[in-house]
């Protein structure tokens, strides 16, 4: 009986172990040493998935709970191909949250990252260079020693990390080398003022059992359990793996897989789930979209998604697009089955384009939406602050926009034709009553606009600030705004995009008495260009394009058109109907007291 019931509670306890096992496996590999003060130096390619993120750490894992925590991240988040995130993280569990904008993609290529961690500052580097630096009186807290650590795993945390795709998996992250050089002021060589001397560097050659071990737990806001076999050494690299709970380690037995499709002007990105083998992917055989021809199909940077170049497709249209016999890069290859899905085409854009960030639909203002492939505009990361309705907000009529806010905002896109716009950021300090209590950078098309942005000590509290920035301009359809931390939180309550290219940047407001031509856009195109006019009354309108040496090439009598705004969509065909070639050209409108005229580009 004794015996009997022994086993029932081992199976008891088997079982539940079983069914809390989380379906995702990943990996951490950690020093048994522990450190204080330093340079911590990396070299890794990490793994570029949403709702992932592959990681370079401190910590300090002696016990004592969040009143002794102390630990220092470099986080390259699965879902960003332009970003790294820097924290500290301090006594209380308190974060210092950096995230940085960069000129590169950490997905495609290895990059040498290190942070200095010295009673004064914590300071971040990217390939060399010092990126971001840290002082202050929570610098001061970082006493305790810390083990170096790798993991890669997918957070609970939606907003933060994006959610995992499982079909997307295995994921890896390869790291080539770490070195840990000691903090010796004054007597070093390497690293800032030659404060540092190199005390070990591991190639990664082999597990080398003596300084690192490979973890076995997992922790709360983590879908994965951290698995050894999910630590693997191969030619020169350590990788991490992050898997499903049934294939582990360095392998791939999933062919990828077709996930979405995107449209613009005579072409289409076809995006998977994983990284590409290059020859298959660029077999314009292997897509087929009906009615349509695939000229030519291109592997872009990321090695996930595809450029297909097309003839006779029509934006106001729908289509599907079938993708097949599609390999991937493992060894051996898997190849995908036959998959169709839906074409997103681009929706009609109309200037002005107003969001309340944080907020519902208001007036005119659109309604503040995640990011994802087949939106026109979202948020990446943050979350919502929603003040009361009572709130009186200073400079300004529109008190609800500014009552909302997105804090803790990363990044926002919006999707809008290339060319030149006019952007204006609506913010207001809701919160602190103090200088230096919350400054960030503002970043615009991965240019800094904005350095140490300091609200309250700009406008004060509950006042409207709204930050101009001119001529953004706009190469892959969309705009995208990435705001930095340097001292709490980030925040976003507003976003106005007006269109600069037309030479109205408000279509509020009243229309001038004269007529005005607008510059065509997209400007250089390919295929078709759209020519905005503006008008007062109406007028009788007739259009004209000429080549670069006057001949008139084509012609067309609009008729009586509306006042307002008004616009003429050109296919690059003559008056014969017949396709032009890259050239310069000039189009001009004509009406009873005005004639205008405005150069064009065609490149096919």
């Amino acid at each position: 009986m004794k015996k009997a019931t022994i086993l029932f509670l081992l199976f008891a306890f088997l079982l539940s172990n079983s069914l809390m096992a989380k379906n995702f496996k990943g990996a951490e590999y950690r020093t048994k040493e522990a450190y204080t003060y330093g340079r911590f130096e990396v070299r890794y390619k990490s793994a570029q998935r949403e709702g992932m993120l592959a990681s370079f750490f401190t910590y300090y894992d002696g016990g004592g709970g969040t009143s002794k925590w102390n630990e220092i991240d470099l986080e390259i988040m699965g879902r960003y191909n332009n970003e790294a995130q820097f924290n500290t993280i301090t006594p209380g569990q308190t974060n210092h949250v950096r995230a940085q904008p960069v000129n590169f993609n950490p997905g495609e290529d290895y990059h040498t990252y290190a942070f200095e961690w010295t009673p004064q500052y914590v300071a971040w580097f990217i390939d060399g260079e010092e990126v971001y630096r840290q002082t202050g009186a929570h610098i001061q807290t970082l006493t305790l020693p810390q083990k170096i650590m790798m993991n890669v795993w997918p957070p609970a945390y939606v907003d933060w990390a994006g959610v995992l795709d499982v079909n997307s998996l295995p994921a890896f992250s390869y790291y080539d080398f770490v070195s840990y050089y000691s903090f010796t002021p004054d007597s070093g060589n390497y690293g800032t003022n030659n404060n540092f001397t190199n005390v070990w560097t591991d190639n990664f050659d082999s597990w080398d059992q003596s300084r690192w071990e490979k973890a076995t737990h997992t922790f709360d806001g983590n879908n994965c359990d951290f698995m050894v076999e999910n630590a693997v050494f191969k030619d020169g690299n350590l990788i991490l793996c992050l898997t499903d709970k049934t294939n582990l380690g360095y392998t791939d037995k999933l062919p990828p897989s077709l996930v979405s499709a995107r449209a613009s002007v005579n072409k289409v990105v076809v995006n998977f789930s994983e990284e590409l083998d290059k020859a298959s992917s660029e077999n314009k055989a292997n897509y087929l979209i009906p009615n349509v021809t695939v000229d030519s199909a291109s592997l872009l940077p990321d090695q996930k998604s595809v450029m297909l170049y097309l003839t006779n497709f029509d934006l106001s249209k729908t289509y599907n697009v079938i993708a097949q016999k599609i390999k991937d890069r493992a060894i051996p290859q898997n190849i995908s089955s036959l998959k169709a899905v839906t074409i997103n085409m681009p929706k009609p854009v109309v200037f002005p384009i107003k969001i309340d960030v944080g907020g519902l639909a208001n007036g005119d203002y659109l309604a503040d939406q995640p990011w994802k492939e087949s939106a026109e505009y979202g948020y990446m990361d943050g979350s919502i602050t929603q003040y009361p309705s009572t709130l009186q907000i200073n400079g300004t009529d529109e008190d609800a926009i500014y009552r909302s806010e997105r804090f803790g905002l990363v990044g926002y896109k919006v999707r809008v034709p290339n060319g030149t716009y006019r952007l204006k950021l609506m913010m207001a300090e809701n919160f602190f009553s103090q200088n230096e209590s919350r400054v960030f950078d503002v970043y615009v098309e991965g240019k800094v606009e904005v350095k140490d942005l300091d609200l309250f000590k700009i406008a004060g509290i509950n006042t409207a600030y709204e930050l101009t920035i001119q001529n953004v301009s706009v190469t892959d359809e969309i705009l995208e705004i990435n705001l930095a931390a340097q001292i709490n939180r980030t925040l976003l309550n507003g976003i106005i995009i007006e269109d600069a290219s037309t030479g109205i940047l408000n279509e509020s407001k009243e229309f001038p008495s004269s007529f005005i031509l607008g510059q065509n856009f997209p400007n250089p195109f390919n295929g078709t260009t759209k020519i905005q006019f503006y008008l007062q009354r109406e007028e009788h309108l007739s259009l004209f394009i000429h080549d670069i040496l006057g001949k008139q090439i084509f012609f067309r009598d609009l008729g009586i058109v509306k006042p307002g705004k008004n616009e003429f969509i050109w296919n690059a065909i003559d008056g014969a109907g017949k396709h032009l070639s890259s050239n310069v050209y000039f189009y001009s409108l004509k009406g009873k007291d005005f004639l205008q005229s405005k150069k064009l580009i065609l490149l096919n």
